[in-house]
């Protein structure tokens, strides 16, 4: 039953009243005027409601009989009624009248009828509070709106906009958690048949609806997003013009002025994509157009929108809009550095929720790593370990080959990123075995590749070196036998270069074990001018072997200082370079002395970093009397 057939103007039903002037009420039922108590009114008025409810369609004679009654509950003395009982009693009669007269409604002044649905609108905010003794009665009035579609009366006012705008926004205002599904079903019911039977969503109508698809409106009421997405999700067919052509104002022809929401734009897009993507089916060629536009923040805004929605886990939009797709991987070859490093990120999510892209992006990432912007190059390593750490299936060989290169780049962050990457996709892989042997094989080039680094000129390259080989390729925290197992084994896999290397770097270290032995040596002697001058020849030679020799000297000089005044110190440091020292010991030692030179006041220690470089270059960590034994 609905109000789709309009009632005929001809009949004027407003001033219709019994034979002897008088409005009929129901048996039992006093007069209701101004003249009785509040209280009365509405002993009354329940049974003027209970009368209507029971009344249908075909009751012919009671319908003619209480016309006039129901123009009489139609006037201003109920619809601007004060107390909300009252209101609330006269706003159930109204839509039991509704339903009793449909498809011809009492009511012809257009006027009128305008007053009785703001006034019926206002009542439905009743709904917001489940636990009021009257809410039941508030239901039944949504429930009565919503079975006969009252609504749809109001297609014929010339300002029904007004009407639905109240009605959209007080029903996503008044849900909540406290409504069950029948609640809902009723609120969707009257809103799609206003949507799916009018002649089109206004602006205004359809801000109503996305305003609650707004991260800050959708944190704040869950129930009025959910409301909103079933909403959208019901009437896609019609709704999708009224979108793209919001769409196509805002986006295109560049008038924000349309709606209050332009500024969110792409924040709708991305809910309205995870919704329905059929919702966007005309809105998508115009993001196309955007990624082309001269402004780069612009296209930087456009770039991050595509890059959740072509990345999200269940999005198919790069299969199903290839000219989009193809577009927006030319964006990695913006002249925008931000666009070119957002693209470079959006890859990561790519690569490990769309595997079968991987072909696409490679070249893109290729192009990447040579790229002249620092920050880009490390983010394309960054992206490619972090898929490869989720699943080594999801990298192809040419995107490690990538990785390889920059462990040669000029730039030290760069070159750092991509042995610490490469590093602990090694120890994954091929020490613990993560993904079996045809994975630990496809990484096996690893091991080789970072010891030959150990041949750069640069002392920051050979200290990672050190640092990967005692954290990755033969973890110090073994137990002595694992170790040593862990050890024999990868000095029996090395290619003869990395072999080397090794040997090389174990040389260096017990080298610069010998300096400081020779150091410790001369603090032992007294003070003299020859004594003086061999220690700080002794001390620019430490200094060479740590990072930035310059600053390190400051430290050096610094760290003597206070081996010279704190005797504990000393043997703490005699007892870690002898060559009886233990693995355990050492780690005991290197603590120990940190602890000592650690400054509760600076979290960021310079000086201390300085010293612990050296003491980890020359603590024994792997090789000790028990791990030869």
């Amino acid at each position: 039953m609905d109000f789709t057939a309009q009632p005929k103007p001809a009949t004027a039903l407003c001033g219709v009243v019994s034979a002897d002037g008088k409005i009929a009420y129901p048996p039992g039922v006093k007069e209701i005027t101004d003249k009785i108590t509040t209280d009365e009114m509405i002993k009354r008025l329940k049974m003027v409601v209970k009368t209507f409810m029971d009344m249908d369609q075909d009751s012919e004679d009671e319908k003619q009989q209480y016309l006039p009654l129901a123009l009489h509950l139609a006037s201003e003395f109920f619809l601007r009624n004060p107390n909300k009982d009252v209101r609330l009693l006269v706003a159930c009669c109204l839509a039991d009248i509704f339903r009793i007269y449909a498809p011809e409604a009492p009511y012809t002044s257009h006027d009128k009828l305008k007053d009785i649905f703001l006034f019926i609108t206002r009542q439905l905010k009743g709904l917001e509070d489940t636990k009021s003794p009257q809410f039941n009665r508030y239901f039944y009035l949504l429930e009565n709106l919503a079975w006969v579609k009252s609504y749809n009366i109001c297609f014929e006012l010339e300002d029904c906009n007004e009407i639905f705008i109240q009605l959209f926004r007080t029903l996503f205002s008044v849900i909540n958690n406290s409504h069950n599904k029948k609640v809902q079903m009723h609120m969707l019911d009257l809103m799609s048949s206003i949507i799916m039977e009018g002649d089109g969503v206004t602006q205004e109508l359809l801000d109503s609806i996305l305003i609650n698809l707004i991260p800050a409106h959708k944190n704040l009421n869950k129930q009025s997003f959910d409301l909103a997405k079933v909403l959208l999700k019901r009437t896609v067919q019609t709704i999708e013009a009224c979108i793209a052509n919001f769409f196509n104002q805002v986006l295109v022809l560049g008038r924000s002025s349309v709606s209050d929401l332009s500024e969110h734009v792409f924040d709708l897009i991305q809910e309205l994509f995870a919704i329905d993507p059929h919702l966007l089916l005309s809105v998508m060629p115009q993001l196309e157009f955007k990624l082309k536009s001269n402004d780069g923040e612009e296209r930087l805004a456009v770039v991050r929108l595509l890059a959740k929605l072509f990345g999200s886990k269940d999005s198919d939009l790069a299969t199903q809009n290839r000219p989009l797709w193809q577009c927006f991987l030319g964006r990695f070859n913006d002249i925008h550095v931000p666009v070119r490093l957002e693209s470079v990120k959006f890859a990561s999510h790519c690569l490990m929720n769309h595997p079968d892209l991987a072909k696409d992006l490679t070249e893109y990432l290729k192009v990447r790593s040579h790229d002249p912007e620092e920050a880009i190059r490390h983010d394309v390593i960054v992206t490619i370990i972090t898929a490869a750490k989720r699943d080594l299936a999801l990298v192809n060989d040419q995107l490690l080959g990538f990785v390889r290169e920059r462990t040669l780049d000029k730039r030290w962050r760069v070159r750092k990123e991509a042995m610490m990457g490469l590093a602990q996709l090694y120890k994954k892989y091929c020490l613990h075995g993560e993904a079996g042997k045809e994975a630990a094989e496809k990484v096996s080039w690893i091991k080789d590749k970072l010891l030959h680094i150990y041949y750069q000129n640069s002392i920051d390259d050979k200290l990672l070196v050190e640092k990967i080989f005692a954290q990755y390729l033969v973890p110090h925290n073994l137990e002595t036998e694992e170790r040593m197992k862990c050890l024999y084994y990868l000095y029996a896999s090395l290619d003869p270069n990395a072999v080397k290397a090794l040997n090389e770097m174990w040389k260096c270290q017990n080298m610069l074990r010998s300096h400081v032995r020779e150091l410790l040596d001369l603090h032992k002697q007294p003070t003299s001018e020859a004594n003086c001058s061999a220690m700080f020849g002794k001390l620019m030679t430490i200094a060479k072997n740590l990072p930035d020799p310059g600053k390190a000297q400051d430290f050096v000089k610094k760290f003597n200082q206070v081996l010279g005044d704190d005797e504990k110190l000393r043997s703490q440091l005699e007892l870690l370079i002898s060559p009886t020292c233990s693995c355990k010991q050492a780690d005991v030692c290197v603590r120990e002395i940190a602890r000592k030179l650690a400054n509760p006041k600076q979290p960021t220690n310079p000086f201390l970093e300085m010293v612990k470089f050296l003491l980890e270059r020359i603590a024994p960590v792997h090789i000790d009397s028990e791990a030869i034994r």
